[in-house]
């Protein structure tokens, strides 16, 4: 069989509401960093993202690794992290970081905060078998015979915990937040299919939070308001700005224009801002207009990082009977009973 090349679209997951039981399922750790596929040749090593884009040049001690490694020629699945300095959790915000068109500061990051792989899919075995065909199940035993034989010299490659028992599944999924982005259930008996959401599912804890609204941008050449900006107040009681959110109706956005525009009033944030120097800046970041602190609303999310919402949140409700200054980081602080070190070496 021919062997497996970039681009090559990685098997995809599907997002399920629960932790899906009666067997034939085994459970990982859903990691929160890039997903990455590493083809290595006998003098190749060539990263894709989960978007079939290279990643090589802003990772290359993840190149250097593989290059190091004792095997010819493989295919594997994973995702790169970036171990927190605190050793117990990932920092995705470092993680961003590295997607930077400089390259002295790339290699100054790659030095400062070095990534790790965990491996969690072996598509090519070390012989040039492509592994694809073969159920999940077979490709598993593949991979831990691999990381077995290669892996153990190299601190920063990581072979990603699984577990049949529904109950440890479900210890990991409680401490998502600071290590974990969730959890995935995958059919032991399906093979790789690229490129689709097939065999595989996804589960992710949705939390809320009460945030101050501290200003709103119009929609795109609209004068209807496109999203309310979201606040939480630090422990000196500056409102920091922490992300946004837009899933409102059309009726509900008639309604939403009068609510906020009477209450226009700078500065809206008095700590992080919209508009300041940030790598989710666009060119309408400046474009938005600030509020005095009075309404209060109940998002939903799926994850806090860098000081931000990562995805953009759900309105769910006015909060009325919450007095501002309650709406504070405390809400999104994130905590973990269970390190990084102890899930990978459980």
């Amino acid at each position: 069989m021919s062997l497996l090349r970039p681009p090559f679209a990685p098997m995809d997951a599907q997002l399920v509401g629960e932790i899906p039981g009666g067997g034939g399922w085994q459970y990982e750790p859903k990691w929160d960093g890039f997903r990455c596929l590493v083809f290595r040749g006998r003098t190749t090593v060539e990263l894709q993202s989960k978007s079939g884009q290279p990643l090589g040049r802003y990772f290359p001690e993840i190149v250097a690794l593989f290059k190091e490694l004792a095997a010819p020629k493989f295919v594997l699945d994973g995702e790169i992290v970036v171990p927190a300095s605190d050793g117990r959790s990932l920092s995705f915000d470092d993680l961003l970081q590295r997607i930077h068109p400089a390259e002295s500061r790339i290699n100054k990051l790659a030095a400062s905060t070095p990534a790790a792989f965990i491996a969690f899919d072996l598509l090519q075995s070390d012989d040039g078998r492509s592994l694809i065909s073969l159920p999940f199940s077979e490709r598993r035993e593949a991979l831990e015979r691999f990381m077995k034989k290669y892996a153990k010299k190299h601190a920063r490659l990581l072979l990603s915990p699984a577990t049949a028992d529904i109950s440890v599944a479900r210890s990991w999924f409680a401490t998502t937040g600071a290590v974990l982005d969730g959890i995935v259930a995958k059919r032991l008996d399906s093979p790789y299919v690229s490129g689709e959401r097939s065999g595989m599912v996804k589960i992710k804890r949705l939390r809320t939070a009460d945030c101050v609204v501290g200003g709103f941008r119009y929609g795109t050449n609209s004068k209807q308001v496109g999203s309310l900006l979201l606040g939480l107040y630090d422990d000196a009681g500056l409102l920091h700005h922490v992300g946004f959110t837009s899933s409102f109706t059309g009726e509900f956005r008639k309604t939403l224009k009068e609510k906020v525009e009477a209450l226009i009033k700078p500065p809206g944030f008095t700590g992080s801002a919209p508009g300041g120097p940030s790598r989710w800046s666009t060119e309408r970041s400046t474009e938005w207009q600030p509020l005095a602190p009075k309404l209060v609303v109940e998002v939903r999310y799926d994850h806090f990082s860098g000081g931000r919402f990562r995805h953009g949140t759900k309105f769910l409700r006015w909060r009325p009977d919450k007095a501002p200054r309650q709406c504070t980081l405390t809400q999104v602080a994130q905590e973990s009973a269970v390190s990084l070190d102890e899930l990978v070496h459980s």
